[in-house]
């Protein structure tokens, strides 16, 4: 009969260290919740940029398929145009910049007109 309380606080000690690896330990629930929530943010991030990777790679292809392809970016990018087209080139109004008051002129009251 004396072994059982000694074999009882051992129990509860090693029942105790157990709970204390769960919690707190390497492994231990905490981390695992961590970790899952990484994979799932690196899932997401995988997934975004396999999208991107298939865009370039159709956008590839088709650049080595189709002169249509090629013919648009040349014209975007490089502002080429075709024999026979013409270019007009479409520029839109600056905003009119204010002119100065007599208050704001100085003490010889001369008004600076803008220049365009």
């Amino acid at each position: 009969m004396r072994k059982a309380p000694w074999l009882l606080l051992v129990l509860v000690l090693l029942l105790g260290w157990l709970q204390y690896k769960f919690w707190f330990g390497v492994g231990s629930s905490g981390q695992v919740v961590a970790l899952e929530q990484q994979v799932e943010s690196q899932k997401r991030e995988n997934a975004g940029l396999q999208e991107r990777n298939d865009a370039l790679a159709a956008e590839v292809e088709d650049l080595k398929s189709g002169e249509s392809a090629v013919e648009e970016r040349a014209r975007s990018e490089l502002g080429m145009i075709k024999p026979g087209e013409k270019f007009y080139r479409v520029v839109e109004p600056a905003a009119p910049t204010p002119v100065a008051t007599s208050d704001e002129a100085g003490s010889d009251g001369d008004v600076e007109e803008p220049v365009p």
